[in-house]
């Protein structure tokens, strides 16, 4: 367990006060009001890239040894900063979760009973390596009412400084309080362990990078987590799936970004078409630069892939290193992914509608996906304008986490002058 210095806690104390005092403001600050913030972020942000990507540039400068996988998440492109404009412009767009009335009901003795949609409070978000974060997280919070305490890995020091003074200046342009979206004034991993202590300061801690992080989050925690450990998500293709659209799939289920948790880690594949297709998909993939780790069966058809060991299957590669299994039929598939998966996101490839929704309705993962890429798993492709993070567990929220799941409710309960007998 990390020591928490004195330093660490007073600095945690200060930020989180200061966010509580803001969440306040922004629970109850309207639409048009938090709406201008994320529009001014987003100006400033496609205004402000050049200097982005320049603390970005040192950032990756001060850190040589990265991994490649790492480099990437680490990595700003003036395609990336606009796509984090263009995130905060969609979270404009979507409606104002707070306030909803959620369930209405009138009870027998003409209680009229509302459940309402209200923001959490405090958010602690801790993150490694993905500068991305700082503006997704921010505008998700704000949007739903509620304050952030953003803590990014040191090594993106920098670019997470550079896109928090952006978020700021719209904070500044809506007359919202700053405090509403803070990262944390050290670096000291002493701050992350103040933070995860930080119970009636903090309401809800979100963890977003490896399992090391996850891990201490889930150990050191006593404010309510949402997270998710691992994504080892499977891509299973069933013996009646269309064989070029399974090539299609799958290569862009591996191999578009291999270090984002809804990469496919394993494939599945029937043994009824292993034989014809399994080559194919070995073929594709290498020709992608990919490398794999394959049981006997499917070795039996591509006699030149290296063998897997159990371990390898329970692995998050989050790189070109693909697991291959030869399974019989869907049931095979779905023992295989309890065995073995995370709960993140699997899919299923057939044509076959009974097979699939049989998939589909066997799993526990969080995301289920038929005859499309487990790379879907991603709050701006469910429409959410960006995401805080994946959930696997099962309290709160699953999948990826947008608006309405920072929210919680409240209920009001309106009569007419009634009295309990």
């Amino acid at each position: 367990m990390n020591a928490i210095t004195q330093d660490a806690a007073r600095l945690l104390e200060t930020a989180a006060r200061a966010a509580r005092a803001a969440a306040a403001v922004v629970a109850r600050a309207p639409a048009p009001a938090k709406d201008l913030a994320l529009r001014e972020a987003a100006a400033a942000l496609r205004r402000n890239a050049p200097a982005i990507l320049a603390a970005n540039a040192a950032d990756l400068e001060a850190a040589p040894d990265l991994s490649a996988s790492f480099r990437d998440r680490l990595t700003l492109t003036p395609a990336r900063i606009e796509a984090m404009a263009a995130g905060l412009d969609d979270v404009i767009a979507l409606p104002d979760p707070v306030g909803r009335v959620l369930a209405e009901w009138t009870r027998p003795n003409g209680l009229l009973m509302r459940r309402v949609a209200q923001p959490l409070g405090v958010i602690g978000m801790i993150f490694e390596s993905r500068p991305n974060v700082t503006a997704d997280a921010a505008a998700l919070c704000l949007k739903s009412g509620n304050a952030v305490i953003l803590r990014g890995g040191s090594e993106s020091t920098r670019s997470a400084a550079a896109i928090h003074a952006c978020l700021v200046e719209g904070l500044v342009a809506a007359k919202l309080p700053e405090a509403a979206v803070q990262i944390a004034p050290t670096a000291d991993r002493a701050f992350v362990g103040a933070m995860l202590r930080a119970a009636g300061l903090i309401d809800l801690i979100i963890p977003r990078g490896g399992k090391g992080l996850v891990t201490r989050v889930m150990e050191e925690a006593r404010v309510p987590v949402l997270a998710h450990a691992e994504g080892l998500c499977h891509t299973y293709i069933h013996e009646a799936a269309d064989p070029a659209m399974a090539r299609s799939i799958l290569a862009n289920a591996k191999m578009r970004r291999t270090g984002v948790c809804g990469a496919t880690e394993t494939l599945l594949i029937d043994a009824a078409i292993a034989p014809s297709l399994l080559p194919l998909l070995v073929d594709d993939l290498r020709a992608l630069g990919c490398d794999f780790r394959a049981d006997d069966r499917a070795r039996a058809i591509v006699a030149d892939l290296p063998a897997a060991t159990d371990e390898d299957f329970g692995t998050e590669w989050l790189d070109a290193i693909l697991s291959v299994t030869v399974v019989d039929g869907v049931d095979d598939a779905l023992a295989h992914i309890r065995r073995f998966g995370s709960e993140h996101t699997e899919a299923i490839i057939t044509q076959d509608e009974t097979v699939a929704r049989h998939f589909l309705d066997g799993l526990d993962s969080a995301v289920g996906l038929w005859n499309a890429s487990t790379q879907f798993c991603d709050g701006f492709e469910f429409g959410f304008g960006a995401e805080i993070g994946i959930a696997t567990g099962r309290m709160h929220a699953r999948g990826p986490v947008g608006l309405e799941q920072l929210c919680t409710y409240r209920y009001q309960v309106i009569g007419t002058g009634q009295t309990r007998p």
